[in-house]
């Protein structure tokens, strides 16, 4: 890990226990906190290999109706049930995936002080009655899983912000690093599609509000206020995961050409920029604001400013991570068929 990222993971665990013990403006809290959580996920997500699985442009153009229709949904769970239920179910869900996300984060922290064999040896398990269905884990993901097991029940008990905003970043960071846009295009089409989506769901119905209000579940970051009327601000994950995928394709695009971070600078410019043009609008109309409509323009615009700038519209339109997996496999493939014909040869 290079001094840089150290120092953002440092910063972002800083800043998200800082409330506790001193009084931070929610807004300078805010941009903070959402710009150093897409750092460290963009700098997660550049390993050795691409990633296996990237998202096409068919799935890019219907994610913001599977979105709506999972908004709309919750609205009308929460609307003709009770509240309390629909909460406890919900807590049972994100109390698994809690597990599954901050030890998924933590793991890499911890793998460095364990045994490497606890850490490449897989153990696989089948579930009992089904043994098609199997589970394949390392020793080293179990020990992690246990810090993360006990958090997920205080934040179950508790409900507590600090809790609900730990496993928020967790799952962002998580986000960031897994997911795969696979090329610029995709991306483009992704947060157009969910720009128009968060400002329908915001400015044209109390849809999205009123879930974000009822929805007691870490899909929100909570930023303590002064005010004892409005006790938190809040910030959708959302709103750093979906530009957050999008910035870190920018990253490897240009590790992928051995340039250093130089498209990565101007997204992630971008998105501090619409962020703090989110908060500014919103404390001026002191009302929810859409804040895709603010960040999507921004990181597209930085970004395609940068690029017209030095040329490299060619390359970056034709980038496709999809295409570095499959000759990445490829590759593996043939080098292993090659081992394999040598000790065949040497045999004989």
């Amino acid at each position: 890990m290079k001094t840089g990222e150290r120092l953002a993971n440092l910063a972002l665990g800083g800043l998200t226990l800082a409330p506790l013990v001193v009084k931070i403006d929610p807004n300078i809290n805010v941009i903070l906190t959402a710009c150093l959580t897409v750092f460290v996920g963009c700098y997660r997500s550049v390993k050795p290999t691409p990633p296996a699985e990237t998202m096409s442009n068919e799935h890019a153009m219907r994610f913001p109706l599977v979105g709506s229709a999972m908004l709309l949904s919750l609205f009308l769970l929460f609307k003709f049930l009770s509240k309390d239920l629909v909460n406890a179910v919900l807590t049972c869900y994100f109390f698994v995936l809690g597990i599954i996300a901050l030890s998924a984060t933590l793991l890499p922290a911890i793998k460095r002080f364990l045994p490497n064999a606890w850490n490449e040896n897989l153990i696989v398990w089948h579930f009992p009655y089904f043994r098609s269905l199997e589970v394949e884990f390392t020793r080293s993901q179990i020990v992690a899983a246990i810090p993360g097991t006990f958090f997920c029940a205080w934040y179950a008990s508790k409900k507590h912000w600090l809790a609900n905003n730990i496993l928020g970043l967790a799952f962002c960071i998580q986000g960031i690093e897994m997911l795969s846009l696979g090329s610029f295009k995709t991306g483009a089409i992704l947060l157009s599609g969910l720009f128009v989506y968060d400002i329908f769901w915001v400015f044209f119905t109390p849809v999205m509000v009123s879930v974000a209000k009822s929805f007691d579940a870490p899909i929100k970051l909570l930023f303590p206020t002064a005010d004892a009327t409005k006790p938190f601000s809040m910030l959708g994950l959302g709103d750093i995961v979906i530009p957050g995928i999008f910035v870190a394709l920018a990253l490897r695009f240009d590790v992928s050409r051995g340039k250093e971070s130089q498209y990565f600078k101007s997204a992630f410019l971008g998105y501090t920029a619409g962020l703090v043009l989110t908060i500014i609008v919103m404390n001026w109309f002191q009302a929810a604001q859409p804040a895709l409509l603010y960040i999507v323009p921004a990181v597209i615009g930085f970004l395609a400013a940068h690029v017209l700038w030095n040329g490299d519209v060619k390359p970056l339109m034709e980038f496709d991570e999809s295409k570095a997996a499959a000759a990445a496999a490829a590759a593996a493939a043939s080098s292993e068929d090659d081992g394999d014909a040598k000790l065949i040869k040497k045999v004989e």
